[in-house]
């Protein structure tokens, strides 16, 4: 299939505006977030799934569970990540994925996880399999090895996939590149390896001129497996 570029933006851009970079960009698949969950509780991609493959995009979905720092829900025990676990099965059956299709934990802490997070990690994951899923974890490069290590222990259905964010800055920037054509980086290039999604750009605002909107803060990254 070789590598296909792709996006992440916590809150849905509207219908016709990802028709208009589905038309107009190599923009191939798009990050797809479950909710309600707890660290994101916008619902506005729930019911775009037909839409957005009707359009021809990949998706990718993402629960944003409990997380270490910063914004959002810090409940991080065994027994929650059972919990999240199912509710994110719940959650992508509901947008309409099947069985099989993978959903990405979004541990945004790059330090080194503590026992306690690796516990919530692990029952996050097996509830998710439980149910028929796959499993992903997005995180920084730094501990991607050591997350997708953690998950080996484990009995899933599926080899576990990491999104693996490597990026120069994670400030508010203007993308500056061809809005026509995104680099299509082999995710190895994340600093880890066997990545199979490398986000290599965070917050960066594409100019976007006839599109119905014309200026929207996205992530970018690279995808080297089908979605």
């Amino acid at each position: 299939m070789g590598f296909q570029a792709g996006f992440d933006t916590s809150h849905y851009p509207g219908d016709s505006q990802m028709a208009w970079l589905k038309a107009n960009t190599n923009l191939a698949w798009c990050g797809f977030y479950l909710a309600p969950a707890p660290s994101h509780g916008d619902t506005g991609w729930m019911n775009t799934r037909a839409t957005l493959v009707a359009q021809g995009w990949g998706l990718a979905p993402v629960y944003l569970g409990q997380q270490t720092a910063g914004p959002g829900s810090h409940i991080i025990t065994a027994a929650q990540g059972s919990l999240d676990g199912a509710n994110a099965a719940q959650l992508v059956g509901q947008a309409g994925f099947a069985q099989g299709s993978y959903v990405y934990l979004d541990v945004e802490d790059g330090s080194a996880p503590t026992a306690a997070s690796q516990a919530y990690i692990k029952a996050w994951a097996q509830a998710l399999a439980q149910q028929g899923y796959g499993v992903g974890i997005y995180c920084s490069h730094v501990i991607a090895a050591s997350l997708f290590n953690l998950l080996q222990t484990l009995e899933l259905n599926a080899t576990p996939r990491i999104w693996a964010y490597k990026v120069s800055t994670t400030a508010t920037h203007a993308y500056t590149g061809s809005i026509a054509t995104f680099p299509t980086p082999d995710p190895a290039g994340s600093g880890y390896a066997s990545a199979s999604i490398w986000q290599r750009e965070q917050n960066c605002t594409l100019s976007l001129p006839g599109a119905p909107v014309t200026a929207m803060t996205v992530d970018l990254s690279t995808a080297g497996v089908d979605l």
